[in-house]
Formats: structure tokens, C-alpha cells, sequence
């Protein structure tokens, strides 16, 4: 060996016990090590979540700030997201870290990260007490012990979902006297044909249309459950209970379209057919008089088509006349010509489409004209806030006063910036779209029943939007038509912030003996007051 090179196994221990020794020592020193990295990912994570809020509030109060906005909500949810994800990445690290200082039997200071403030569990829900057991004499004398009090830590539970069959017993009896028989009459089901009660319909009604949870995916989790429900028996029940629900959502339409002022949307719906789908389309019609401070209760009416033709939205509004809050769709214009059977219907434009034409380019291309236009449609959004839910009066009266002289510069200042660009330009194109319109967009000044944007029919066919990604297409058009009728009766529901399976379970077990004549009694809003009177009483 050369005499430069020193041999490691000169270093290590040449008897059993040393070699031991050593490996405790070697195995202590590596748990330390381990337990230190696993702090020092903790704190890390923790420190990027703590970023991660702060951008989250700085956003959210940026939203709070400029109003509702298709781009800011973007931005909230995938932050929230984000979030979501660093929470749990935090929590992880951190409960490893403190495991593994457990194991090595060492301090280790972790990061002290900001949490949220902890609520109180449900006040409503039962309580079960584990009485954990005492010592029955003192353990340092053996005297008697006597009750201070206790300490009581509460953790939320779930008991896993419970199935049941409930058996409908009609006893018959003989007369001896005159030999008739008696027997209760059957009683009334949801559903014509099937054997589900009117929780489980409402259950499966809400999956698929309110949380979006395709029939195969329901069959699946139930089988898991144990309880064997086909797709195609899942599919008859759904069939079954939308007929007869249709009453309502028959009324909701008439509701809706009975109001001085709806909006209107639409959206795309892939429709299945061989080889690949086509595309529908879900458009939707809402009624809602709170921005105005209007004492009607809001509703949502959603239809179905197999295109975007104009004349669905014509068929649709036949029977109305009054204003339509709506964006920049061709199809709608037969709709406000002076000439249109049963009067014309008064265009307002949304400035939420107008303002995103900016916002893309001010993200983009950072295009100065377009982020000073964001910043002076925002200024105007900001007046809107103060008067949410004012009486129509105060409303434009507000506007005279604030927003009137804001627009008259807003509409000076896009003519002058678009003299000087390019038709082509895509500034020019968002400042002409604007321009195009103005006469639409500026209507709100003079009415206070108006909004500034059509967010109440955006807000309206989102649910559809997330649903998409779950569901993938409807079935047929038929399909597209039984979704719009339950869109319909779930969406109101959300308006009239009622619980839609709560609604469904209970109007499902009454609707089959409840009087025609008075069957406006069930819908969601005198249904919720109902439930109101009787809870106070």
C-alpha cells in the first residue's frame, strides 16, 4: 500500500461491541439529519404557502375592488386551487418533520405558519360524548377524588351513507257481517314505475346535474356500497322524474319571462353522435331584480337546441317584451327591431364583454390604450358597487351624478385613439366593438333597473361549463332538453339560496297528491317561505 493512502477499516472497531457502539451512534446522527431536512422542507413549504396567500388576498381584494369580471374569477379559483394544494403539501411536511423528530428525540423549532381561524363545528348536529374513564383514588395518596369539571375536545365525523328499504304495508280486513274486504288505498310514489324514494331520486338528480357525477360513476359508487343499481335503471328514474317535475319548471319559465328586465346567455353542450359529437347548445334566461333592490324573487329558465340558429332565442321569447341584458350575439338583433311581432325588446349590452376585448390585450400584449380603457370601465364598475340593490331612482341618479360624465369621456377618448390606429389594428377591433354598441351599452345611464354587465346569465350557465369536463356530452337531444328542465329547477334553487336536493327530495314526495290548482305553492321561493313561517312558529 502506498504510504500516502491511509485504509478506512484502520478507522473502525476491531470487537463486536465497538461495532455496535458505532452503528447506534452512525443510526442516532442519521435520524438527526433526517429529522433537520424534513424541518427544513417544512418550513420551506410553509413559507411558499404563506406567499401563496398573500397573493391569493392581494387578488381577492383587487376583485373586491374592480367588481365581477369572467377573468378575475379565473384567476381567484385557480389560485384557490393552488392554495388548496399548498395547504396540503405544508400539512404533509410539516407532520413528517414532527414524526421524525419524534424517531431522533430531538427539538426541532419548525416554521410557525398563519392559519386560518378555526370555526366552531355545526351547532345543529348531534353530539356523542366519550367519557374517557378516571382513576378511582388519588394516584399519590389513595384518597377520594371529587369532579372539578372537564375538558371537552370536539372532532367532526362522518358515518358512512345508510341504506334502508322501506316497506309499504296495507293490511286488508274481511267483514263477517257482509263478507266486503278493506284495505287501505296504495299510497302515491314519486315516479310512476320504479321502487326509489323521493330522497334517493333527489340524490341522484343532484349528482348528475348539480355536481355533475355521470349515471355510470353514481352505479359505480353505489355498487361499492352494495347496492346494485344498473345505468339503465338509473337512466328510467331520471326519465321519470323530470316528466314529472315539468309542471314547475313550466311555471319557472312563465315566472321569468313575466319580469321587466331578464338577461340571457348561452353556451355549448357536445351532443353524442356517431363517429364524433356534435355540437348543442344550453341558452339561458334569468330574472333577477336584486341589483335594483326589486322585492321579486330571482329564477333561472334554461332551453336546449341542437344549434345556435337564431331562431331558438325567437321561439324561446315569443311571448316577451320588456329588457334583455345579453352580449354582442348576431342572433338576438330580429329581437330589437321596431317591426318584431308583440313589440320589440329593448337591447342593453354588457360591458363585461366590451371591457374583456381590452383585458386580453392589456394581459398580453400589454398594449397601453387597452390598460387604460380596463382601467376606466373599472372606474365605472366601481360606482355600480355603491348603488347594489338601491331602488331604481337612486340608481340613476348616482349615475347622472358619477358615471354620466366618466362615459361621456370614455366615449371621447376611444374616437380619438381609434382616428389614429389602423383598422386592422386589434385595439381598433376592441375600441369599434365598443363603439358599435354604445347606444346599447350607455342605456343603464337612463334606467335603474339595468346592470352594467349580463354576469346574472354568465353566472347561469357555468355550472354547465364545469360540467363538461365530467359528463363529456349528453346523450340526445332529448337528453339536452331533460338537463335544461332540471338546470332550470337546481340553478333557481341556488338563486333562492335553498338547498336543491333538500327541494327536490321534499317536492318529489308531495308533488304526485298536491293539488294542480295550487301547485305554484312548491315552487323554490314560496316553498323556502313556507319552511320559514314554520320554523318560527
Amino acid at each position: 500500500m502506498h504510504p500516502c493512502v491511509t485504509s478506512k477499516s484502520d478507522s473502525l472497531p476491531t470487537d463486536l461491541a465497538a461495532a455496535h457502539a458505532l452503528i447506534l451512534v452512525q443510526r442516532e446522527a442519521l435520524a438527526v439529519a433526517e429529522a433537520k431536512a424534513a424541518a427544513a422542507e417544512s418550513i420551506a413549504k410553509a413559507r411558499a404557502l404563506e406567499i401563496e396567500q398573500l397573493k391569493y388576498q392581494i387578488a381577492k381584494l383587487r376583485h373586491e375592488q374592480y367588481g365581477q369580471s369572467s377573468e378575475r374569477s379565473a384567476v381567484l379559483e385557480q389560485l384557490e386551487l393552488k392554495l388548496s394544494e399548498l395547504e396540503a403539501d405544508a400539512s404533509e411536511a410539516e407532520a413528517a418533520a414532527q414524526l421524525a423528530a419524534e424517531r431522533a428525540k430531538i427539538a426541532v423549532t419548525s416554521f410557525e405558519r398563519r392559519r386560518p381561524a378555526r370555526r366552531p363545528l355545526p351547532a345543529h348536529l348531534p353530539r356523542e360524548r366519550i367519557v374517557y374513564p378516571s382513576p378511582s383514588a388519588c394516584p399519590c395518596c389513595g384518597g377520594t377524588l371529587h369532579k372539578l369539571g372537564e375538558d371537552i375536545t370536539e372532532s367532526l365525523e362522518m358515518i358512512p351513507r345508510q341504506w334502508k328499504v322501506i316497506q309499504h304495508v296495507r293490511e286488508k280486513f274481511s267483514c263477517r257481517s257482509c263478507e266486503a274486504i278493506t284495505q287501505p288505498p296504495a299510497p302515491s310514489h314519486p315516479i310512476a314505475r320504479g321502487r326509489a324514494g323521493p330522497w334517493l331520486l333527489a340524490h341522484i338528480l343532484f349528482g348528475k346535474y348539480g355536481l355533475h357525477l355521470p349515471l355510470n360513476r353514481q352505479s359505480a359508487t353505489y355498487a361499492r356500497e352494495g347496492i346494485d343499481l344498473d345505468v339503465s335503471t338509473l337512466a328510467d328514474w331520471v326519465g321519470a322524474a323530470a316528466a314529472t317535475l315539468m309542471p314547475l319548471v313550466v311555471l319557472i319559465r312563465a315566472y321569468v319571462f313575466a319580469a321587466e328586465r331578464i338577461h340571457a346567455d348561452d353556451t355549448t353542450v357536445p351532443v353524442w353522435a356517431s363517429p364524433k359529437c356534435r355540437t348543442g347548445r344550453l341558452w339561458t334566461y334569468v330574472r333577477d331584480d336584486r341589483p335594483f333592490g326589486g322585492p321579486d324573487p330571482p329564477a333561472a329558465v334554461f332551453f336546449y337546441s341542437a344549434d345556435r340558429r337564431s331562431e331558438h332565442p325567437e321561439q324561446h321569447l315569443a311571448g316577451y317584451a320588456g329588457l334583455m341584458q345579453a352580449d354582442a350575439y348576431a342572433g338576438f338583433n330580429k329581437l330589437y327591431e321596431p317591426s318584431r311581432r308583440g313589440g320589440p325588446i329593448i337591447e342593453a349590452s354588457c360591458w363585461a364583454h366590451a371591457r374583456r376585448k381590452f383585458f386580453d390585450l392589456a394581459r398580453i400584449n400589454k398594449a397601453p390604450i387597452a390598460i387604460e380603457a380596463v382601467e376606466r370601465i373599472d372606474a365605472l364598475f366601481a360606482i355600480e358597487r355603491d348603488i347594489n340593490g338601491k331602488p331604481p331612482p337612486e340608481r340613476v341618479r348616482v349615475r347622472n351624478e358619477r358615471s354620466r360624465p366618466l362615459v361621456v369621456e370614455l366615449e371621447a377618448w376611444l374616437r380619438a385613439r381609434r382616428r389614429k390606429l389602423s383598422p386592422r389594428n386589434e385595439v381598433a377591433k376592441a375600441i369599434q366593438y365598443s363603439l358599435n354598441r354604445w347606444t346599447a351599452l350607455t342605456r343603464f345611464l337612463d334606467d335603474g333597473r339595468l346592470c352594467m354587465s349580463n354576469n346574472a346569465a354568465e353566472r347561469g350557465v357555468r355550472p354547465v361549463a364545469v360540467g363538461r369536463h365530467n359528463w363529456t356530452f349528453v346523450g340526445s337531444d332529448e337528453g339536452g332538453r331533460r338537463a335544461a328542465a332540471i338546470y332550470t329547477l337546481i340553478e333557481t334553487c341556488k338563486l333562492n339560496d335553498i338547498d336543491p336536493q333538500a327541494w327536490l327530495a321534499d317536492i318529489l314526495a308531495r308533488l304526485p297528491d298536491h293539488p294542480a290548482r295550487r301547485i305554484d305553492e312548491l315552487l323554490p321561493w314560496n316553498w323556502k317561505r313556507v319552511r320559514q313561517q314554520k320554523a318560527a312558529a
